[in-house]
């Protein structure tokens, strides 16, 4: 029941801003760890390749080695405690709400004419740059930003809570976080920060097809064309640089039936993505809603999933003991 319990929370409380939370401790950890590991100017590739693998390990290890301590001293004062910390570990990997509002929060500001605000707001949860974006633009980066994420912190983390509980999810946010903080191909992370985008690639690899599937699935019940989803989703899948993006995004491309990807500026330089999808229509702001809907309903149908699938194995191992 900790899926169900963490997800519903999520769905209840969100990300409180002035909540102690594991990721921003993991995001301090790595900017602490920079400061000590990263070489000057001078080095070279192989070096700065080699010292942020240290930076990758120390930073898994700190993570896990935290965890487990915790784990440990509440278990030797109550198993409850142990319980309801792991339960808030579990919570704090998930980001359905906040992706929701978030988005809906630019929605808002878009609806209301206020550029600067959406252009303010979609700064805090994109990377590339935000000040000269029309409204077309913003809402493209808003769905593309939905589509991956839907992927990143809400199928991945609940994947890896299935699979080994919040030690391995919180291990995969620490593997996220490091991506997002030192996993660009710029001249000071191209070598550096190179063994944190590969395992990030590897570790989103299952959760990104997951993803795509479950959109393609929920379309329709989000009143979305699932036929095109699948359809562009097979085409289109890679041809976004990143092995694992393409599949989210291409299904959300074809669900609202019109095209993602395209230009972008990333620290003052021209960055051109290939296209996904087919330009039925336009983008428009109204397909942030869509999107964060079909997000919803896709996230809500792999809970249902993963938490009946909890049940079967539960009952498959009770009836093999009683026979056995």
């Amino acid at each position: 029941m900790m899926i169900l319990t963490a997800y519903l929370l999520d769905q209840l409380l969100g990300d409180p801003e002035h909540w102690p939370h594991p990721v921003r401790f993991i995001g301090k950890m790595i900017t602490m760890l920079e400061k000590i590991l990263y070489p000057g100017k001078k080095s070279s590739n192989k070096e700065l390749f080699f010292r942020g693998l240290l930076l990758m390990v120390l930073v898994l290890m700190g993570t896990a080695l935290l965890v487990i301590a915790f784990q440990e001293l509440f278990e030797s004062l109550h198993w409850t405690m142990n319980l309801i910390f792991s339960i808030y570990l579990a919570y704090t990997t998930i980001a359905v709400k906040n992706l929701h509002q978030v988005s809906t929060q630019i929605y808002d500001y878009l609806a209301g004419e206020d550029l600067e605000s959406a252009r303010q707001a979609l700064s805090m949860i994109v990377g590339r740059e935000t000040t000269n974006l029309d409204e077309s633009e913003i809402s493209r980066a808003v769905i593309e930003t939905v589509a991956e994420n839907f992927s990143d912190g809400v199928v991945a983390p609940l994947f890896y809570l299935f699979l080994g509980g919040p030690l391995l999810a919180i291990l995969y946010k620490a593997i996220n976080t490091m991506d997002s903080m030192i996993g660009y191909k710029n001249q000071r992370y191209l070598y550096f920060g190179r063994s944190a985008a590969r395992l990030d690639d590897l570790a989103n690899m299952i959760p990104a097809r997951i993803s795509a599937l479950l959109l393609v699935a929920a379309a329709p019940v989000s009143g979305l064309n699932w036929k095109q989803a699948w359809k562009i989703m097979l085409r289109d899948r890679q041809q976004h640089r990143s092995p694992n993006a393409g599949y989210p995004e291409s299904a959300v491309a074809g669900a609202l039936e019109t095209r993602l990807g395209g230009d972008n500026m990333y620290f003052g330089k021209r960055v051109s993505k290939p296209s996904m999808g087919d330009a039925q229509n336009p983008i428009e702001r109204e397909m942030i809603l869509k999107t964060t809907r079909l997000m919803r309903t896709a996230s809500l149908m792999f809970v249902i999933t993963m938490v009946t699938c909890l049940f079967w194995i539960g009952g498959f191992t009770w009836g093999t003991a009683v026979i056995f």
